[in-house]
């Protein structure tokens, strides 16, 4: 395997199998786009509300962008899908870039990215998927596959032919399962921190979904913000916003509906693994990994001699690079799960150079 390494802002990033493509020019655009990025992870965050329920639908939780829905019927029930399509702020490029959240987040997460695109020339489309988010909950089987079917059904309604295909950790698994079904369609495949990386079967015992409903039932506020601070090397206060977010889910009368479809989608993450795949890849495609990451499905369920083995983002994310025809991997010393809010401008910087 071929292994560079090289010095941008105070990181290290490794580049493997391909080596460093042709390096971005700092132009007069790319300084403007960094120092706006700068600038908004210097803004402040406002004091965060744990107090007051919110609605399974996130009523009342503004998202940085109009949003939009798209009517489904899946399984007999109207669902709605709610996301942004949100233009270029800069000269067209022609171009399009579908955002794909994490399963504890939804669409708004994505912010800084939107607006570092959209500068860029992007235009940008970022649905929440069904069970997530401000689309519709309901309790359906949940698979990537349908996911996906979804997600291209929604790219058909807004006329858009190709674009590149961006996944944040199940994300990564979802926007996988898009390139797969859908090569045609993605022009390019950025995995950030993606789940899946390796089968969770082979070592984290299997919970039915009733099983995983009374674990997401027994959440508490400790609990739920310690997952989040464990997502970042460097906490910050203002993610604590999206920890918050969960904890206010579960004031809400209807949270054991959401529960239960929460339940549902890490049965879907458990038994629909995808790195059995990847050698099936026919797109580029980058892999972009904080590397103190350790994020994997069923920690609490393992002891930690095998916890210990598992989610080693530097070795997985080399096998997985290994195994892909066309892939190219980033490890970003000293960010964790989500580089895109902890490191934006490096995390930006090489998103740029890779859809160029």
């Amino acid at each position: 395997m071929m292994q560079h390494t090289a010095h941008r802002g105070g990181a290290t990033l490794n580049f493997v199998k391909q080596g460093w493509r042709t390096p971005l020019l700092l132009s007069a655009m790319l300084v403007c786009l960094i120092t706006a990025d700068l600038s908004a992870q210097g803004q402040a965050s406002a004091p965060q509300d744990r107090s007051t329920p919110l609605g399974i639908g996130m009523e009342g939780y503004d998202y940085p962008y109009q949003l939009r829905y798209f009517d489904l019927v899946i399984e007999g029930k109207q669902v709605r899908m709610a996301y942004g399509d949100i233009k270029p702020s800069a000269n067209s490029n022609g171009q399009t870039v579908l955002l794909l959240h994490g399963r504890d987040f939804c669409g708004a997460y994505w912010d800084n990215t939107i607006r570092f695109l959209t500068k860029s020339g992007y235009r940008v489309v970022v649905p929440d998927q069904i069970g997530f988010g401000k689309s519709t909950k309901p309790n359906i089987h949940y698979s990537f596959q349908r996911l996906a079917y979804n997600t291209k059904l929604l790219l058909d309604e807004l006329e858009i032919e190709y674009c590149a295909v961006v996944g944040h950790s199940m994300g990564g698994m979802l926007a996988t399962r898009f390139a797969l079904m859908y090569p045609s369609t993605t022009t390019r495949l950025i995995l950030e921190n993606p789940l899946g990386l390796e089968d969770y079967r082979t070592h984290v015992p299997y919970r039915t979904i009733e099983q995983w409903y009374q674990y997401i039932l027994g959440w508490t506020e400790r609990s739920i913000r310690a997952v989040h601070e464990s997502y970042f090397v460097n906490w910050n206060e203002k993610y604590s916003e999206y920890a918050y977010a969960q904890l206010r889910w579960s004031l809400s009368p209807d949270y054991p509906r959401l529960a239960w479809v929460a339940a549902l989608t890490f049965d879907m993450i458990y038994t629909q693994p995808v790195c059995h795949e990847f050698a099936n890849l026919q797109v580029p495609t980058l892999v972009y990994c904080g590397a103190e990451d350790r994020t994997f499905l069923g920690r609490d369920f393992v002891p930690d001699s095998t916890a210990a083995k598992l989610g080693e983002i530097p070795r997985l994310a080399g096998h997985a690079v290994d195994s892909i025809p066309d892939g190219e991997l980033r490890l970003l010393k000293g960010a964790g799960h989500i580089p895109h809010l902890e490191s934006p401008t490096q995390f930006h910087i090489e998103l740029l150079t890779f859809l160029k």
